[in-house]
């Protein structure tokens, strides 16, 4: 699923922004006990409560960072210019 797509999913509480040199997703996942979050080639990976999602990156966007707090996943992804 493309960053775009996961945005647009039903149920989901999403919102992306954009800047001059970055883009930041916000997905509020709600409170959860167990998260976690990883890039593997070109996919972001965040498993909460045990199911999985799988989020594909733009091509290009090589440096991307990612991090989870209090159910809040957030991915910055680098413009290239």
């Amino acid at each position: 699923m493309t960053l775009d797509q996961f945005i647009h999913d039903e149920g989901t509480v999403a919102r992306r922004y954009r800047y001059a040199d970055e883009s930041v997703l916000a997905v509020d996942f709600g409170p959860t006990a167990a998260a976690s979050v990883d890039v593997v080639d070109g996919t972001v990976i965040v498993v909460v409560d045990g199911e999985q999602y799988d989020i594909d990156l733009p091509d290009g966007a090589d440096d991307a960072h990612t991090f989870m707090k209090n159910g809040v996943l957030t991915i910055e992804v680098e413009d290239s210019v």
